[in-house]
């Protein structure tokens, strides 16, 4: 049995030179069909776990900075409505806050306005300008002359501010537009006819795989 390695016999090119050594270099299979298929595949294998990986990391990151308060995380979301914090927050901007164990002069922070008051249970977002969290802090919007009347402890407040997304009630409105909806139903049936097409033609292929070239 011969092995991978070219072999030609004394006899062979003394009768046929030319054809011997065509004989047995075409048994080799040239460099570029061993090479590039397995790159493909080892290509194709690391992407798959760098995506993994990926989808980890970012779970990780959602659920330790990103995940609402309602599930347990530190986060919570406000829609800015009116212009007591002009000109830093505008209407329409939201605000990502994160609670904290204390809070300080000069934090903005967003607080639910205690139980008793007619508006219990409502959401504002201002600076903190005295006071503390066992009395209650004295809150004022930057753009007001006056400071509130309601004095949040700790315990009232949802956290302060850490991101700002400008006019992102555009977007919210946007997700929930017929439009959008749209757009991802044709994606879906577009990835869903892509892949599934490209699957079909795998199987074609494995079911009738072309019949290998004749030996010269």
């Amino acid at each position: 049995m011969r092995n991978s390695a070219v072999v030609v016999s004394l006899a062979e090119l003394l009768e046929e030179p030319e054809n011997a050594w065509t004989r047995e270099l075409s048994l080799v299979p040239p460099a570029s069909a061993i090479t590039v298929p397995a790159f493909r595949s080892a290509l194709k294998r690391t992407w798959e776990v760098v995506s993994i990986l990926l989808v980890i990391a970012a779970c990780v990151f959602w659920a330790m900075f990103l995940r609402p308060q309602s599930l347990g995380g530190p986060a919570g979301y406000i829609l800015v409505s009116g212009h007591s914090m002009n000109p830093l927050y505008h209407t329409g901007d939201m605000i990502l806050v994160r609670h904290h164990d204390t809070y300080k002069v000069g934090d903005i922070i967003a607080y639910r306005v205690p139980k008793g008051d007619a508006m219990a249970g409502a959401q504002v977002i201002h600076r903190i300008v005295g006071g503390n969290g066992s009395k209650g802090f004295v809150v004022q919007g930057d753009n007001r002359t006056a400071p509130d009347v309601w004095r949040p402890k700790v315990s009232d407040i949802v956290g302060s501010a850490t991101l700002q997304i400008p006019q992102a009630v555009v977007v919210l409105q946007f997700l929930r537009s017929p439009l959008l909806l749209g757009l991802l139903a044709a994606s879906f049936v577009f990835v869903f006819l892509l892949t599934g097409g490209k699957k079909e033609k795998e199987k074609e292929q494995e079911q009738d795989p072309e019949p290998a070239p004749p030996l010269s």
